[in-house]
């Protein structure tokens, strides 16, 4: 459970890092990006939102396994 824990982490750094990419290439910057790249940021959107709430929900139950608090 400790590596589930720490892949849960680094999945969770990850798609925060991505959702933060893509939101930024989808509205502030989107002047500077092709039509093709702003869609391509806008599904990434969705997805990367997705991922950081499944890795949050595979931290929790990780934590719970291994008996640490669940905040």
């Amino acid at each position: 459970m400790e590596k589930l824990l720490g892949f849960a982490n680094t999945a969770l750094l990850l798609a925060t890092l991505a959702l933060i990419v893509t939101v930024l290439v989808s509205y502030p910057f989107a002047a500077q990006f092709n039509m093709s790249i702003q869609i391509a940021a806008h599904i990434g959107t969705l997805l990367f939102a997705t991922a950081i709430k499944l890795s949050y929900i595979l931290r929790l139950v990780s934590l719970k396994s291994l008996g640490r608090p669940v905040h």
